[in-house]
């Protein structure tokens, strides 16, 4: 049960707590290259039909249960019925948030709007000190996001990912960080 988790509304989306029925919409729409490829390389790929009930019922829920894990569906408010994407925050040290959309919303600013919710999240509710996020260079619209959310860079090197080993960049912000930001915005 994951009854601890709010539910957030944005200007332009919904963010609801993650449940077993998204599988379905999910397993529509991830398996694509454009979304995997700089992803955590435990995802498998070719992506498996069943690839989405597996990660929701055995992976996302139970940690969001034990409340290891914060899983959101991206909705917008015009068509809340349709998941577009998920947005997780987690514990796991330099990976705390991740996300990923379906690309026909890409160029749209709903990542930017999913992420400062959750981040908001991370650290008022979740009073965590600092927010670490792994990027592929090649990852040009997340990186960018992460800039404009006032992140720098901590640390560079290779990373693995689905696509394979790549450079990446670790990106960070601290709680004093993102409230001094949020107060100008």
């Amino acid at each position: 049960m994951t009854s601890w988790l709010p539910e957030f509304a944005t200007e332009r989306l919904l963010l609801r707590p993650l449940v077993l029925e998204d599988h379905k919409a999910i397993q529509a729409i991830f398996p694509q290259w454009e979304i995997v490829r700089h992803l955590n390389p435990l995802v498998p790929w070719p992506y498996p039909s069943d690839g989405a009930l597996t990660f929701v019922r055995d992976v996302a829920l139970p940690a969001m249960h034990e409340r290891r894990a914060c899983h959101w569906s991206i909705r917008t408010r015009q068509t809340p019925d349709d998941l577009i994407g998920v947005v997780s925050l987690t514990l796991t040290p330099d990976d705390n948030r991740g996300f990923w959309l379906d690309p026909t919303h890409w160029g749209q600013g709903y990542m930017r709007e999913a992420s400062d919710a959750v981040t908001d999240y991370w650290f008022d509710v979740l009073a965590q000190p600092v927010l670490r996020v792994p990027k592929a260079i090649d990852n040009h619209a997340s990186r960018a996001l992460s800039a404009r959310s006032g992140m720098r860079i901590i640390w560079s090197g290779d990373k693995d990912y689905v696509e394979g080993a790549l450079p990446s960049e670790l990106w960070e912000i601290t709680a004093d960080e993102w409230r001094a930001r949020r107060s100008t915005t």
